[in-house]
């Protein structure tokens, strides 16, 4: 047998023994926009698994925008940044961006990026090459999203970087490993909003300790940009923090609506990631008319509509809050549109979103390893583009199929 063939033997087996622990991972294709409802399988359910917090990603402004967009600088960039493919359209997205934060980073400067992932990749492995081999330290947030993960790996693979885990919720072992850290060049990196529990980075005592210890403080606010803060600025702005040793990253697939990610620092620190960021210097740029759409989404996202979105969703949050109640499952308190539903064990997990489909609604279970083992749950997410009446329906959805997942475990 050749090695081409015995490694499609190993992958169909470990392929099979994914199914047998009830964790292989299936693709579902919609029929129809990103909204409160999609078309599934030739079916209508009621979706509650996006991160389209703001209910943007089918706003008819944004449509009008990208045709817009295409229209003036067609579908492609052509490009990477550095060769050709920088647009004007890019610039004044990046402007837009850093005036975002202009009241929490000292002279901010943006740059975007195709994905989320590409953004988290260039700013950890650039930063981490501006001290020489061996002489940085990175700590890193036992729960921060895989792209924060991947980007430490690939940075201590590449400079010997010293890693540590902490946790967020307990920070005197941060405290300690701070305190006897003599690298030069110290690192700490964390999400904004847990991704799978919707809690909030404590960045104010964060950033205590990045001051304390001379430390950059790497802030990815993916689930928080355009949801956090008065004027949807993100988490900095919920938090009222500024300092000049934030490098903050924010998604524009999520409350934004449309596609991508930026960085966001203090100048120098901009120049040096376009100078030696990698994914970013080899990477074709974005199509300029998805950054022409993001440059109105972000209008929206600091007007008026803006604010009342972020109003509709906080309301949702509160009735979803003070209403629901389960009788052994666990639910997560989070302020945030990510409310997690603990059910345990996958079959749990799997057989819960199964009635969920019955019933007509889009929940899919989430397991490890994208959770710890034992904590699979089902990830709920609110959309402004709910209604209380759709929250309230749910609610008392869950609770049916609670009971009835209750009594098919009892009887087993």
């Amino acid at each position: 047998m050749t090695n081409a063939y015995q490694a499609l033997k190993l992958a169909q087996e470990q392929i099979a023994d994914l199914e047998s622990q009830l964790l292989k991972r299936k693709l579902r294709a919609t029929e129809s926009p990103c909204d409160t409802k999609a078309l599934v399988d030739g079916r209508e359910l009621k979706a509650f698994c996006s991160n389209d917090y703001l209910g943007l990603a089918n706003h008819p402004a944004l449509i009008q925008a990208l045709a817009e967009g295409a229209q003036r600088y067609g579908v492609g960039s052509g490009a990477s940044h550095l060769i050709s493919g920088h647009s004007r359209a890019h610039e004044l997205l990046e402007n837009q961006l850093a005036s975002f934060q202009k009241q929490h980073i000292p002279n901010a400067r943006a740059l975007f990026f195709s994905t989320g992932y590409l953004a988290n990749l260039t700013a950890i492995t650039g930063l981490a090459r501006l001290a020489p081999q061996k002489s940085t330290s990175i700590y890193s947030a036992k729960l921060n999203h895989a792209s924060l993960i991947d980007g430490i790996r690939l940075a201590a693979a590449q400079t010997q970087a010293n890693v540590a885990l902490f946790d967020h919720t307990l920070l005197n072992t941060l405290n300690e490993l701070l305190k006897t850290d003599q690298h030069p060049l110290k690192i700490i990196v964390t999400d904004g909003v847990f991704s799978m529990d919707g809690d909030l980075a404590p960045v104010k005592e964060l950033l205590k300790l990045a001051e304390q210890y001379d430390a950059l403080l790497l802030v990815d606010d993916a689930h928080g940009f355009g949801v956090l803060g008065k004027q949807g600025h993100g988490i900095l702005e919920q938090e009222n923090i500024c300092s000049d040793r934030i490098i903050y990253i924010g998604t524009l697939g999520k409350a934004a609506g449309v596609s991508g990610a930026f960085v966001c620092a203090q100048a120098t620190f901009i120049e040096w990631l376009i100078q030696k960021g990698r994914p970013f210097i080899y990477s074709t740029a974005t199509p300029p008319a998805i950054a022409h759409t993001l440059s109105k989404s972000l209008q929206i996202i600091g007007g008026d509509e803006g604010s009342k979105r972020r109003t509709q969703l906080n309301k949702l949050i509160r009735i979803w809050q003070d209403e629901m109640q389960f009788s052994q499952w666990e639910k997560v308190s989070s302020c945030t549109a990510i409310q997690p539903v603990i059910l345990g064990s996958n079959a749990n997990a799997l057989l819960t979103a199964k009635l969920l489909d019955d019933a007509g609604y889009w929940i899919p279970a989430i397991r490890p390893p994208t959770v710890a083992n034992g904590s699979a749950r089902l990830r709920i997410t609110f959309s402004a583009n709910h209604s209380e009446a759709d929250v309230c329906q749910l609610i008392d959805t869950l609770k049916s199929i609670e009971q009835a997942v209750i009594q098919k475990v009892s009887h087993e």
